[in-house]
Protein backbone atom coordinates (compact mmCIF):
# COMPACT_ATOMS: atom_id res chain seq x y z
CA UNK A 1 0.00 0.00 0.00
CA UNK A 2 2.77 2.39 0.74
CA UNK A 3 3.95 2.95 -2.72
CA UNK A 4 0.56 3.45 -3.84
CA UNK A 5 0.35 6.46 -1.02
CA UNK A 6 4.08 8.00 -2.27
CA UNK A 7 2.47 7.92 -5.44
CA UNK A 8 -0.98 9.45 -4.76
CA UNK A 9 1.63 12.33 -2.76
CA UNK A 10 3.21 12.85 -6.26
CA UNK A 11 0.61 13.27 -8.42
CA UNK A 12 -0.70 15.97 -6.14
CA UNK A 13 1.95 17.98 -7.27
CA UNK A 14 1.50 17.75 -11.01
CA UNK A 15 0.56 20.33 -12.79
CA UNK A 16 -2.65 21.21 -13.44
CA UNK A 17 -1.98 21.85 -16.74
CA UNK A 18 -2.19 18.04 -17.22
CA UNK A 19 -5.04 17.01 -16.02
CA UNK A 20 -7.67 19.84 -15.05
CA UNK A 21 -9.13 20.12 -18.59
CA UNK A 22 -11.47 17.88 -20.51
CA UNK A 23 -9.66 18.09 -23.64
CA UNK A 24 -5.93 19.61 -23.69
CA UNK A 25 -2.42 18.86 -25.29
CA UNK A 26 0.49 19.05 -23.96
CA UNK A 27 3.83 20.08 -25.99
CA UNK A 28 7.37 19.53 -25.22
CA UNK A 29 8.95 21.33 -27.63
CA UNK A 30 9.55 25.20 -26.29
CA UNK A 31 10.08 28.20 -28.81
CA UNK A 32 13.15 30.42 -28.46
CA UNK A 33 14.35 33.76 -30.31
CA UNK A 34 15.43 33.19 -34.13
CA UNK A 35 18.85 34.61 -33.14
CA UNK A 36 19.26 32.66 -30.59
CA UNK A 37 22.90 31.55 -29.16
CA UNK A 38 23.94 29.30 -26.33
CA UNK A 39 25.57 31.84 -23.95
CA UNK A 40 29.64 30.45 -23.74
CA UNK A 41 29.06 29.61 -19.60
CA UNK A 42 30.35 26.51 -19.69
CA UNK A 43 33.72 24.88 -20.66
CA UNK A 44 34.05 20.78 -21.02
CA UNK A 45 36.79 19.66 -18.67
CA UNK A 46 36.57 16.14 -19.90
CA UNK A 47 34.14 13.97 -21.69
CA UNK A 48 34.11 10.22 -22.54
CA UNK A 49 31.22 9.20 -25.13
CA UNK A 50 29.41 5.69 -25.22
CA UNK A 51 27.97 4.80 -28.48
CA UNK A 52 26.34 0.92 -28.47
CA UNK A 53 25.31 -0.63 -31.40
CA UNK A 54 24.77 -3.87 -29.77
CA UNK A 55 20.78 -3.34 -30.99
CA UNK A 56 18.95 -2.78 -33.85
CA UNK A 57 18.68 1.60 -32.11
CA UNK A 58 21.61 3.37 -31.02
CA UNK A 59 22.49 4.25 -27.51
CA UNK A 60 24.50 7.08 -26.69
CA UNK A 61 25.94 8.07 -23.34
CA UNK A 62 27.70 11.14 -22.55
CA UNK A 63 29.54 11.37 -19.63
CA UNK A 64 31.03 15.45 -19.29
CA UNK A 65 32.48 17.12 -16.61
CA UNK A 66 31.35 21.02 -16.93
CA UNK A 67 32.84 24.08 -15.45
CA UNK A 68 31.28 27.36 -14.85
CA UNK A 69 32.99 29.66 -16.60
CA UNK A 70 30.95 32.47 -16.12
CA UNK A 71 30.41 35.42 -13.02
CA UNK A 72 26.99 33.71 -12.32
CA UNK A 73 25.72 31.00 -11.10
CA UNK A 74 23.81 28.91 -14.51
CA UNK A 75 21.39 26.34 -14.35
CA UNK A 76 20.90 25.83 -18.51
CA UNK A 77 23.31 23.47 -20.41
CA UNK A 78 22.17 22.51 -24.29
CA UNK A 79 22.84 19.83 -26.37
CA UNK A 80 22.99 20.48 -29.74
CA UNK A 81 21.63 17.87 -32.66
CA UNK A 82 20.76 18.34 -36.21
CA UNK A 83 17.23 18.54 -37.25
CA UNK A 84 17.60 15.05 -38.84
CA UNK A 85 18.78 13.93 -35.51
CA UNK A 86 16.62 15.98 -33.38
CA UNK A 87 13.68 13.89 -35.15
CA UNK A 88 15.30 10.45 -34.37
CA UNK A 89 16.37 11.26 -30.62
CA UNK A 90 14.73 9.76 -28.16
CA UNK A 91 14.14 8.88 -24.96
CA UNK A 92 16.42 12.18 -23.78
CA UNK A 93 18.00 11.87 -19.88
CA UNK A 94 20.67 13.63 -18.33
CA UNK A 95 21.07 13.32 -14.38
CA UNK A 96 23.76 13.95 -12.24
CA UNK A 97 26.59 11.37 -11.93
CA UNK A 98 27.74 12.08 -8.38
CA UNK A 99 24.72 12.47 -6.46
CA UNK A 100 22.00 10.00 -8.05
CA UNK A 101 19.28 10.86 -5.51
CA UNK A 102 18.69 14.39 -7.21
CA UNK A 103 16.44 12.02 -10.26
CA UNK A 104 16.68 13.72 -13.50
CA UNK A 105 16.62 16.65 -14.40
CA UNK A 106 14.01 18.52 -16.24
CA UNK A 107 14.65 18.58 -20.42
CA UNK A 108 12.93 20.76 -22.91
CA UNK A 109 13.15 19.70 -26.79
CA UNK A 110 14.34 23.70 -27.57
CA UNK A 111 13.55 25.79 -31.18
CA UNK A 112 14.69 29.08 -32.08
CA UNK A 113 14.38 29.00 -36.13
CA UNK A 114 12.94 26.11 -37.85
CA UNK A 115 15.15 26.57 -40.94
CA UNK A 116 18.03 26.19 -38.61
CA UNK A 117 19.96 22.92 -39.24
CA UNK A 118 20.97 22.69 -35.37
CA UNK A 119 18.45 22.52 -32.57
CA UNK A 120 19.15 21.83 -29.45
CA UNK A 121 17.92 20.21 -26.03
CA UNK A 122 17.85 22.33 -22.80
CA UNK A 123 18.88 20.79 -19.71
CA UNK A 124 17.79 22.28 -16.38
CA UNK A 125 19.68 22.24 -12.95
CA UNK A 126 17.59 21.92 -10.16
CA UNK A 127 20.19 23.90 -8.33
CA UNK A 128 22.14 26.80 -10.35
CA UNK A 129 25.97 25.83 -10.08
CA UNK A 130 27.79 28.34 -8.81
CA UNK A 131 30.53 29.98 -10.38
CA UNK A 132 33.69 28.37 -10.77
CA UNK A 133 32.08 25.32 -10.01
CA UNK A 134 32.23 21.69 -11.43
CA UNK A 135 29.28 19.14 -12.17
CA UNK A 136 29.29 16.04 -13.75
CA UNK A 137 26.29 14.98 -15.97
CA UNK A 138 25.52 11.62 -17.44
CA UNK A 139 23.10 12.19 -20.41
CA UNK A 140 21.37 9.29 -22.46
CA UNK A 141 20.04 9.17 -25.13
CA UNK A 142 18.95 7.03 -28.27
CA UNK A 143 18.45 7.36 -32.15
CA UNK A 144 16.07 5.35 -33.98
CA UNK A 145 16.58 4.52 -37.73
CA UNK A 146 20.09 4.36 -37.03
CA UNK A 147 21.51 2.16 -39.25
CA UNK A 148 21.07 1.33 -43.13
CA UNK A 149 21.90 -1.79 -44.36
CA UNK A 150 25.22 -2.14 -47.02
CA UNK A 151 25.16 -3.92 -49.00
CA UNK A 152 21.20 -3.08 -49.58
CA UNK A 153 20.37 -6.48 -50.56
CA UNK A 154 21.72 -9.86 -49.17
CA UNK A 155 20.91 -13.45 -50.18
CA UNK A 156 18.51 -15.10 -47.94
CA UNK A 157 21.13 -17.18 -46.20
CA UNK A 158 24.18 -14.76 -46.57
CA UNK A 159 25.44 -11.93 -43.44
CA UNK A 160 23.74 -8.93 -42.94
CA UNK A 161 26.11 -5.60 -42.55
CA UNK A 162 24.33 -2.52 -41.08
CA UNK A 163 26.48 1.10 -41.44
CA UNK A 164 26.10 4.01 -38.63
CA UNK A 165 27.03 7.60 -39.05
CA UNK A 166 28.73 9.03 -36.29
CA UNK A 167 30.99 12.10 -34.90
CA UNK A 168 34.24 10.89 -33.35
CA UNK A 169 33.94 14.45 -31.69
CA UNK A 170 31.11 15.20 -29.83
CA UNK A 171 29.41 17.88 -31.32
CA UNK A 172 29.12 20.37 -28.03
CA UNK A 173 27.20 23.85 -27.52
CA UNK A 174 30.79 24.69 -25.20
CA UNK A 175 34.72 23.91 -25.90
CA UNK A 176 35.57 20.54 -24.77
CA UNK A 177 38.59 20.17 -23.26
CA UNK A 178 39.37 16.53 -23.39
CA UNK A 179 37.35 13.97 -24.97
CA UNK A 180 37.52 10.44 -26.10
CA UNK A 181 34.54 8.04 -28.16
CA UNK A 182 33.92 4.04 -27.74
CA UNK A 183 32.00 2.71 -30.28
CA UNK A 184 30.41 -0.53 -28.82
CA UNK A 185 29.56 -3.24 -31.87
CA UNK A 186 27.19 -6.16 -31.60
CA UNK A 187 30.08 -7.94 -33.43
CA UNK A 188 34.04 -8.11 -33.37
CA UNK A 189 32.99 -8.35 -36.73
CA UNK A 190 33.71 -5.19 -37.94
CA UNK A 191 35.20 -5.17 -41.67
CA UNK A 192 35.01 -0.71 -41.91
CA UNK A 193 35.44 1.83 -39.82
CA UNK A 194 36.68 5.55 -40.56
CA UNK A 195 40.26 6.57 -39.55
CA UNK A 196 41.05 9.97 -37.63
CA UNK A 197 44.50 10.79 -37.67
CA UNK A 198 46.11 7.26 -35.23
CA UNK A 199 42.38 6.53 -33.54
CA UNK A 200 40.45 4.18 -33.50
CA UNK A 201 41.99 1.67 -31.46
CA UNK A 202 40.20 -1.67 -31.91
CA UNK A 203 39.76 -4.27 -29.18
CA UNK A 204 37.44 -7.30 -30.43
CA UNK A 205 33.85 -5.22 -30.49
CA UNK A 206 35.21 -1.85 -29.55
CA UNK A 207 36.78 1.16 -31.31
CA UNK A 208 37.80 3.36 -29.24
CA UNK A 209 38.75 7.11 -30.63
CA UNK A 210 40.87 9.49 -28.98
CA UNK A 211 41.44 10.73 -26.34
CA UNK A 212 41.26 13.76 -28.46
CA UNK A 213 42.81 17.69 -27.34
CA UNK A 214 40.72 21.15 -27.21
CA UNK A 215 38.10 21.32 -29.73
CA UNK A 216 36.05 24.38 -29.98
CA UNK A 217 32.24 24.80 -29.82
CA UNK A 218 30.52 22.81 -32.66
CA UNK A 219 33.55 20.96 -33.46
CA UNK A 220 32.57 17.17 -35.26
CA UNK A 221 34.41 14.86 -37.16
CA UNK A 222 32.64 12.77 -39.73
CA UNK A 223 32.61 9.07 -39.27
CA UNK A 224 31.63 5.61 -40.57
CA UNK A 225 31.67 1.94 -38.87
CA UNK A 226 30.27 -1.26 -41.03
CA UNK A 227 29.84 -4.22 -38.91
CA UNK A 228 28.24 -7.58 -39.08
CA UNK A 229 24.19 -7.61 -37.20
CA UNK A 230 22.55 -10.68 -38.01
CA UNK A 231 19.88 -10.53 -36.52
CA UNK A 232 16.72 -8.52 -37.38
CA UNK A 233 16.52 -4.78 -37.30
CA UNK A 234 12.94 -4.57 -35.75
CA UNK A 235 11.16 -1.15 -36.19
CA UNK A 236 7.48 -0.30 -34.89
CA UNK A 237 6.01 2.63 -36.90
CA UNK A 238 2.97 2.66 -34.65
CA UNK A 239 2.06 1.13 -31.50
CA UNK A 240 -1.20 1.96 -30.31
CA UNK A 241 -1.92 0.68 -26.76
CA UNK A 242 -5.27 0.20 -25.03
CA UNK A 243 -5.77 -0.25 -21.23
CA UNK A 244 -9.09 -0.80 -20.02
CA UNK A 245 -10.42 -0.70 -16.14
CA UNK A 246 -13.42 -2.63 -15.13
CA UNK A 247 -14.40 -1.92 -11.37
CA UNK A 248 -17.47 -4.23 -12.10
CA UNK A 249 -15.56 -6.86 -13.31
CA UNK A 250 -12.79 -6.56 -11.63
CA UNK A 251 -10.68 -6.66 -14.47
CA UNK A 252 -7.86 -4.72 -16.77
CA UNK A 253 -8.01 -5.70 -20.54
CA UNK A 254 -5.11 -4.95 -22.49
CA UNK A 255 -4.78 -4.69 -26.12
CA UNK A 256 -1.62 -3.74 -28.38
CA UNK A 257 -1.88 -3.03 -32.46
CA UNK A 258 1.37 -3.05 -34.20
CA UNK A 259 2.56 -1.83 -37.49
CA UNK A 260 5.32 -3.81 -37.36
CA UNK A 261 8.17 -3.75 -40.15
CA UNK A 262 12.20 -5.74 -40.47
CA UNK A 263 14.47 -2.23 -41.26
CA UNK A 264 17.32 -4.72 -42.48
CA UNK A 265 18.39 -5.82 -46.08
CA UNK A 266 16.02 -6.57 -48.14
CA UNK A 267 16.41 -9.70 -50.13
CA UNK A 268 18.70 -9.88 -53.61
CA UNK A 269 16.40 -12.77 -54.55
CA UNK A 270 12.50 -14.37 -54.44
CA UNK A 271 12.41 -16.05 -51.37
CA UNK A 272 12.71 -19.66 -51.20
CA UNK A 273 10.10 -21.30 -48.71
CA UNK A 274 12.25 -24.72 -49.04
CA UNK A 275 15.09 -23.25 -48.04
CA UNK A 276 13.83 -20.78 -44.92
CA UNK A 277 12.21 -24.75 -43.71
CA UNK A 278 15.33 -26.66 -44.21
CA UNK A 279 17.33 -24.21 -42.13
CA UNK A 280 14.71 -24.55 -39.37
CA UNK A 281 16.35 -27.76 -38.24
CA UNK A 282 19.59 -26.57 -37.50
CA UNK A 283 18.52 -22.94 -36.86
CA UNK A 284 21.71 -20.66 -37.93
CA UNK A 285 21.54 -17.20 -37.18
CA UNK A 286 19.30 -15.07 -39.73
CA UNK A 287 18.48 -11.20 -40.01
CA UNK A 288 14.63 -12.71 -40.55
CA UNK A 289 12.27 -11.96 -37.71
CA UNK A 290 10.66 -15.15 -37.20
CA UNK A 291 9.17 -15.08 -33.62
CA UNK A 292 7.98 -12.25 -30.73
CA UNK A 293 8.16 -13.15 -26.82
CA UNK A 294 6.43 -10.90 -25.18
CA UNK A 295 6.72 -11.41 -21.08
CA UNK A 296 3.13 -10.48 -18.88
CA UNK A 297 2.41 -10.06 -15.70
CA UNK A 298 1.81 -13.40 -14.09
CA UNK A 299 -1.83 -14.80 -13.83
CA UNK A 300 -2.52 -13.19 -17.19
CA UNK A 301 -5.35 -15.11 -18.75
CA UNK A 302 -7.06 -15.24 -21.95
CA UNK A 303 -4.45 -14.29 -24.44
CA UNK A 304 -5.10 -13.72 -28.44
CA UNK A 305 -2.91 -13.00 -31.35
CA UNK A 306 -4.73 -12.21 -34.41
CA UNK A 307 -3.99 -10.32 -37.83
CA UNK A 308 -5.55 -8.91 -41.03
CA UNK A 309 -6.37 -12.30 -42.35
CA UNK A 310 -7.91 -13.56 -38.26
CA UNK A 311 -6.55 -15.71 -35.36
CA UNK A 312 -2.94 -16.46 -35.85
CA UNK A 313 -2.90 -19.94 -34.46
CA UNK A 314 1.28 -20.25 -34.55
CA UNK A 315 1.34 -18.70 -30.90
CA UNK A 316 2.47 -20.58 -27.75
CA UNK A 317 0.67 -18.82 -24.40
CA UNK A 318 1.94 -19.95 -20.90
CA UNK A 319 0.41 -18.64 -17.50
CA UNK A 320 0.49 -19.83 -14.16
CA UNK A 321 1.16 -18.14 -10.74
CA UNK A 322 4.62 -17.42 -11.26
CA UNK A 323 5.11 -16.29 -14.68
CA UNK A 324 3.42 -15.58 -18.12
CA UNK A 325 4.52 -15.57 -21.68
CA UNK A 326 2.97 -14.92 -24.78
CA UNK A 327 5.35 -16.38 -27.97
CA UNK A 328 4.24 -15.38 -31.12
CA UNK A 329 5.01 -16.79 -34.66
CA UNK A 330 4.46 -14.68 -37.58
CA UNK A 331 2.43 -16.62 -40.66
CA UNK A 332 5.93 -16.05 -42.54
CA UNK A 333 9.56 -14.89 -41.68
CA UNK A 334 9.92 -10.92 -41.95
CA UNK A 335 13.13 -10.37 -44.08
CA UNK A 336 14.16 -6.76 -44.57
CA UNK A 337 11.81 -4.58 -45.82
CA UNK A 338 8.71 -6.78 -44.97
CA UNK A 339 5.73 -5.56 -43.06
CA UNK A 340 3.25 -7.41 -40.40
CA UNK A 341 0.55 -5.79 -38.81
CA UNK A 342 -1.07 -7.47 -35.83
CA UNK A 343 -2.51 -7.06 -32.79
CA UNK A 344 -2.17 -8.58 -29.13
CA UNK A 345 -4.25 -8.50 -26.08
CA UNK A 346 -4.86 -10.52 -22.50
CA UNK A 347 -6.71 -9.61 -19.23
CA UNK A 348 -5.36 -9.17 -15.84
CA UNK A 349 -6.98 -9.26 -12.46
CA UNK A 350 -7.55 -5.61 -11.21
CA UNK A 351 -6.12 -6.37 -8.29
CA UNK A 352 -2.49 -6.21 -9.87
CA UNK A 353 -2.73 -2.94 -10.81
CA UNK A 354 -5.59 -1.19 -8.56
CA UNK A 355 -5.77 0.32 -4.80
CA UNK A 356 -8.42 2.31 -3.14
CA UNK A 357 -6.55 5.22 -1.06
CA UNK A 358 -7.28 6.43 2.11
CA UNK A 359 -10.02 9.13 0.83
CA UNK A 360 -11.99 6.46 -1.32
CA UNK A 361 -10.12 6.91 -4.00
CA UNK A 362 -8.34 5.16 -6.37
CA UNK A 363 -5.46 4.68 -7.93
CA UNK A 364 -3.64 2.59 -11.42
CA UNK A 365 -0.20 1.75 -12.03
CA UNK A 366 0.18 -0.12 -14.99
CA UNK A 367 3.00 -0.13 -17.19
CA UNK A 368 3.56 2.70 -20.19
CA UNK A 369 5.02 0.16 -22.33
CA UNK A 370 5.32 -3.69 -22.49
CA UNK A 371 5.45 -5.37 -25.81
CA UNK A 372 7.74 -7.67 -27.43
CA UNK A 373 11.16 -8.02 -25.09
CA UNK A 374 13.99 -9.17 -28.19
CA UNK A 375 17.64 -10.31 -27.17
CA UNK A 376 17.84 -7.51 -30.41
CA UNK A 377 15.95 -4.87 -28.86
CA UNK A 378 12.60 -2.91 -30.18
CA UNK A 379 12.27 0.16 -31.31
CA UNK A 380 9.11 2.28 -31.44
CA UNK A 381 8.66 5.33 -33.82
CA UNK A 382 4.84 6.50 -31.74
CA UNK A 383 3.21 4.98 -29.29
CA UNK A 384 -0.10 5.98 -28.27
CA UNK A 385 -1.51 4.95 -25.23
CA UNK A 386 -5.31 5.12 -24.53
CA UNK A 387 -6.75 4.01 -20.81
CA UNK A 388 -10.72 3.94 -20.07
CA UNK A 389 -11.05 4.46 -16.54
CA UNK A 390 -14.89 3.40 -15.51
CA UNK A 391 -17.73 5.46 -16.56
CA UNK A 392 -17.55 8.53 -14.93
CA UNK A 393 -14.40 9.12 -13.18
CA UNK A 394 -13.75 12.43 -11.92
CA UNK A 395 -11.03 14.58 -11.04
CA UNK A 396 -7.80 12.86 -12.84
CA UNK A 397 -4.69 13.24 -12.24
CA UNK A 398 -1.63 11.36 -13.90
CA UNK A 399 2.07 10.86 -14.17
CA UNK A 400 4.12 8.29 -16.02
CA UNK A 401 8.17 7.71 -15.54
CA UNK A 402 8.90 7.98 -19.50
CA UNK A 403 11.20 10.48 -20.12
CA UNK A 404 9.05 13.67 -19.98
CA UNK A 405 11.09 14.56 -23.68
CA UNK A 406 9.40 11.77 -25.41
CA UNK A 407 5.70 12.67 -24.58
CA UNK A 408 4.38 15.11 -27.66
CA UNK A 409 0.40 15.20 -26.18
CA UNK A 410 -1.70 14.19 -23.27
CA UNK A 411 -5.00 14.58 -23.08
CA UNK A 412 -8.22 14.14 -20.83
CA UNK A 413 -11.20 12.90 -22.75
CA UNK A 414 -14.30 10.97 -22.72
CA UNK A 415 -15.41 7.86 -25.15
CA UNK A 416 -18.41 5.74 -25.46
CA UNK A 417 -18.59 2.36 -25.24
CA UNK A 418 -21.35 -0.28 -24.92
CA UNK A 419 -24.21 0.22 -22.86
CA UNK A 420 -22.71 3.66 -21.34
CA UNK A 421 -24.38 6.53 -20.73
CA UNK A 422 -22.13 9.61 -20.34
CA UNK A 423 -19.23 7.96 -21.53
CA UNK A 424 -16.19 6.34 -20.32
CA UNK A 425 -12.86 8.74 -19.05
CA UNK A 426 -10.49 8.31 -21.21
CA UNK A 427 -6.80 9.29 -20.76
CA UNK A 428 -4.59 9.57 -23.96
CA UNK A 429 -0.36 10.14 -24.07
CA UNK A 430 1.41 10.43 -27.48
CA UNK A 431 4.96 9.57 -27.15
CA UNK A 432 7.67 9.25 -29.86
CA UNK A 433 10.68 7.47 -30.48
CA UNK A 434 10.54 5.07 -27.42
CA UNK A 435 12.88 1.84 -27.27
CA UNK A 436 11.92 -1.65 -25.74
CA UNK A 437 14.39 -0.41 -22.33
CA UNK A 438 11.45 1.41 -21.24
CA UNK A 439 9.43 -1.83 -20.46
CA UNK A 440 10.11 -1.06 -16.60
CA UNK A 441 8.62 2.41 -16.96
CA UNK A 442 5.18 3.39 -14.94
CA UNK A 443 1.92 4.98 -15.84
CA UNK A 444 0.30 6.22 -12.43
CA UNK A 445 -3.29 7.58 -12.93
CA UNK A 446 -5.71 8.54 -9.86
CA UNK A 447 -9.14 9.41 -9.73
CA UNK A 448 -12.35 9.44 -7.90
CA UNK A 449 -15.41 7.17 -8.55
CA UNK A 450 -18.38 8.27 -6.75
CA UNK A 451 -20.74 4.98 -5.63
CA UNK A 452 -23.41 7.20 -7.52
CA UNK A 453 -21.27 7.17 -10.43
CA UNK A 454 -20.93 3.24 -10.49
CA UNK A 455 -24.71 2.36 -10.00
CA UNK A 456 -25.42 4.37 -12.92
CA UNK A 457 -25.22 1.65 -15.76
CA UNK A 458 -26.86 -0.98 -14.18
CA UNK A 459 -29.54 1.36 -13.15
CA UNK A 460 -30.57 2.29 -16.17
CA UNK A 461 -29.76 -1.26 -17.67
CA UNK A 462 -32.44 -2.67 -15.07
CA UNK A 463 -34.94 0.59 -16.22
CA UNK A 464 -34.15 -0.35 -19.91
CA UNK A 465 -35.29 -4.06 -19.16
CA UNK A 466 -38.16 -2.74 -16.81
CA UNK A 467 -39.66 -0.62 -19.84
CA UNK A 468 -39.47 -3.24 -22.59
CA UNK A 469 -40.95 -5.56 -20.07
CA UNK A 470 -43.66 -2.63 -19.01
CA UNK A 471 -43.89 -2.27 -22.62
CA UNK A 472 -44.40 -5.77 -24.19
CA UNK A 473 -47.22 -6.15 -21.44
CA UNK A 474 -49.03 -3.20 -21.92
CA UNK A 475 -48.61 -4.08 -26.11
CA UNK A 476 -50.07 -7.53 -25.08
CA UNK A 477 -53.29 -5.84 -23.34
CA UNK A 478 -54.28 -4.14 -26.98
CA UNK A 479 -57.08 -6.01 -28.38
CA UNK A 480 -56.54 -5.79 -32.04
CA UNK A 481 -59.12 -8.29 -33.24
CA UNK A 482 -62.50 -7.40 -34.85
CA UNK A 483 -65.91 -7.89 -33.02
CA UNK A 484 -69.02 -9.59 -35.07
CA UNK A 485 -72.11 -6.56 -34.49
CA UNK A 486 -74.92 -8.10 -32.71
Amino acid sequence: MKPYSIATALLGFLSTALASASTETKSSKIILPADFKPPQVFKNANLVHVISLEKNYVKEQINVLIENVASQPQDEYYVPFTSDQLARVGGFEAKDRKDLSVGPFAVEAVEYNSKSDIQYYRIRFPTPLKAGAQQTLGISYYYLKAYYPLPVAVAQNELQYLAHDFSAYVASAYPTLKQKTEVKSSSASIPDYTKIDNFPTKQGAKLTYGPFGEQPAGAVAPATVRFEFEKPVTHVAELNRDIEVSHWGGNVAFEERYDLYNRGANLSSPFNRVKWVQSTYYNPPTHALKELRVPLLAGSVDAYFVDAIGNVSTSRFRSNRREAHLELKPRYPLFGGWKYPFTIGWNSDAANFLRRTATGGYVLKVPFLEGPKQAEGVEYERVNVQVLLPEGAENVRFYTTIPESAIEATTIGVSKTYLDTIGRTTVTIQARNLVDEFRDRELIIAYDAPLSVALRKPLVIFSAMMSLYVAAWAIGKIEVGFKVKK
